[in-house]
């Protein structure tokens, strides 16, 4: 009954996956906070409602990366990362459209992705899905920071015991021990207890609020009214700011789809999905915005304004306009945008100039992404005047998406929005990796990035030297460029692991892929990713996947 587990790649991150269903309409499942999709298959529940969908639709499951079966190496990502990892998916299964089922924490991402990539999304249904995580005037559902803490102390303490609070997600199923083991055991079969506290944190930051106007697809936002976990007020909230958004609100107290009177949800969701939408190519969607200008008494020549460019495309950006001194381009997302916005900062420097970079996420028409109207260009002036010499500005929906980036934010100043005439806040950002003295000898051209994150560039680094035995931390920073307090520092922030433990763990998550391919014994694939000794090997494996190479080899058989 349970479908094959397959792989994709994003990036350098294997994403897990399933897919199941006769329906002729793709539909992709994205789950909250954290998934297991082999266990999914071991609720009753939860398998009879996916079999329903799969009656309707060619159902599409996975794990997000940092959860169940999907690479762990990285125990957070951003809401961007998560969009590449749907994307990704999407493209593995050959799905050019589909419509999007966000649960809990997965509507934000859901929405987003909607927003962003109209063209690739039929509709969006949610279940249970909240705008941000933390109390506000605008928005007092939200938990308060105490309420919080309490989370976070619970999981610190209490997530490998199965003391950790879920009968509020399912109060129909309080007493149903089988049940509630088998979440118990979902759940801490989905994350560590490190990655789910900082997966938790990282919600705690993210705000969708300013994005929900962006999304035009068809929108029916499921919410039931006694709901502990999110309130059925989020919901109106949220379906109020979605043009032309379905608010259904359902009878019962379970945040839990799969449980409850479920008959209603999948009444719902079939109506929806098999409801006829003409075939529409949206006109508008989210884009990120970063402008560039460059202070110096010289104007850069043809060859250096190249360069520019094809940094700029490094990262996933096109430049859609420049005078030599100020050039505007369009990126897949923010944290693309920053993170070659703080390469950009390096690259002036080698050039004995100094650079101040605005970037702004907003809805315009598709065709801005080739040019850019006159209200975007007197933003991103009024961006320009507030910067200092190599600083980067980002607006306060720019900040409220990167949240997990790593990054350090500083609140600036207001400008005003000239379609709107509505304030905008503005944040300085910062990156601790980067505080250390940068080396003042760059020298123009220097090296292009390979990928669009230090992140990436590391994951590909470790998979380059893994059978190298000897490779570490001394030779990763030499191939990086950069300093081993400042790896420390973004690995940190953006892992939560060391760099130390970061090889370790490519080392054995490419181990596993090697031994489920069973192309080799389980001493030849030690050496191959770089152990050199089979029994420590063994070890190593098993406190990381919780199995021993060997038991893996039996389980797949």
């Amino acid at each position: 009954m349970k479908p094959t587990t397959q792989y994709t790649k994003s990036g350098s991150i294997n994403i897990a996956y399933q897919v199941f269903g006769s329906g002729k309409i793709d539909l992709v499942y994205i789950p909250g906070w954290v998934s297991n999709i082999d266990l999914m298959w071991a609720c009753p529940e939860l398998v009879n409602f996916l079999l329903e969908l799969g009656k309707i639709a060619r159902v599409i499951l996975f794990d997000k990366r940092g959860t169940g079966l999907s690479d762990r190496i990285v125990e957070l990502s951003t809401l961007e990362e998560r969009m590449d990892d749907i994307r990704a998916v999407m493209d593995a299964v050959q799905s050019e459209k589909a419509v999007l089922f966000g649960h809990s924490e997965g509507g934000s991402v859901s929405a987003l992705f909607a927003a962003t990539y109209p063209n690739r999304t039929i509709s969006l249904i949610t279940f249970g899905i909240f705008a941000k995580r933390r109390y506000a005037e605008n928005y007092p559902w939200a938990p308060k920071d105490g309420e919080r803490q309490a989370v976070y102390d619970m999981i610190e303490n209490s997530w490998g015991s199965g003391e950790i609070g879920l009968e509020s997600l399912a109060p129909s199923k309080t007493n149903d021990k089988e049940f509630m083991d088998w979440l118990a055991n979902y759940f801490r079969s989905g994350a560590s207890p490190s990655a789910a506290l900082v997966l938790t944190k990282m919600n705690t930051e993210v705000d969708i609020i300013n994005i929900l106007g962006s999304i035009k697809v068809p929108t029916l936002i499921m919410q039931r009214t006694n709901d502990i976990d999110v309130k059925i007020e989020e919901g109106r909230f949220i379906a109020d700011r979605i043009e032309g958004a379905k608010f259904v609100e359902l009878d019962g107290s379970d945040h839990l789809f799969w449980v409850g009177k479920t008959k209603e949800v999948l009444d719902q969701m079939k109506l929806f999905v098999l409801k006829k939408n003409p075939d529409k190519n949206y006109e508008q969607q989210l884009f990120t915005i970063g402008a560039a200008r460059i202070i110096s008494s010289q104007r850069p020549n043809d060859d250096q304004q190249e360069f520019f460019a094809q940094y700029v495309g490094q990262y996933r950006g096109k430049v859609i306009q420049g005078d030599g001194q100020t050039f505007i381009a369009n990126f897949e997302g923010p944290s693309k945008a920053v993170n070659c916005a703080f390469g950009l900062i390096d690259t002036a420097k080698s050039l004995n100039a100094q650079i101040v970079i605005g970037i702004h996420i907003k809805e315009g028409a598709v065709d801005e992404s080739h040019f850019i109207s006159k209200e975007t260009g007197l933003l991103i002036e009024s961006i320009f005047g507030q910067a200092g010499s190599n600083q980067i500005l980002v607006t306060q929906t720019v900040k409220y998406l990167l949240s997990g980036a790593g990054l350090n934010f500083t609140q600036n100043k207001s400008v005003i929005e000239p379609s709107t005439g509505e304030s905008l806040l503005l944040y300085g950002v910062t990156d601790d990796s980067r505080s250390d003295n940068q080396p003042s000898n760059i020298v123009f051209p220097h090296k292009l990035p390979k990928y669009d994150s230090i992140l990436e560039n590391v994951l590909q680094c470790i998979d380059a030297h893994l059978d190298d035995e000897l490779f570490g931390v001394e030779v990763l920073c030499k191939e990086i460029g950069i300093s081993e307090r400042q790896l420390q520092r973004k690995l940190k922030a953006t892992t939560n692991k060391s760099p130390i433990q970061l090889i370790s763990s490519v080392r054995l998550h490419r181990a596993k892929e090697l031994l489920l391919q069973q192309q080799n014994n389980i001493a030849e694939i030690a050496y191959q990713t770089g152990f050199s000794n089979p029994s420590y090997f063994s070890k190593s494996f098993k406190k990381e996947f919780g199995l021993s190479p060997s038991s893996l080899l039996q389980k797949k058989e």
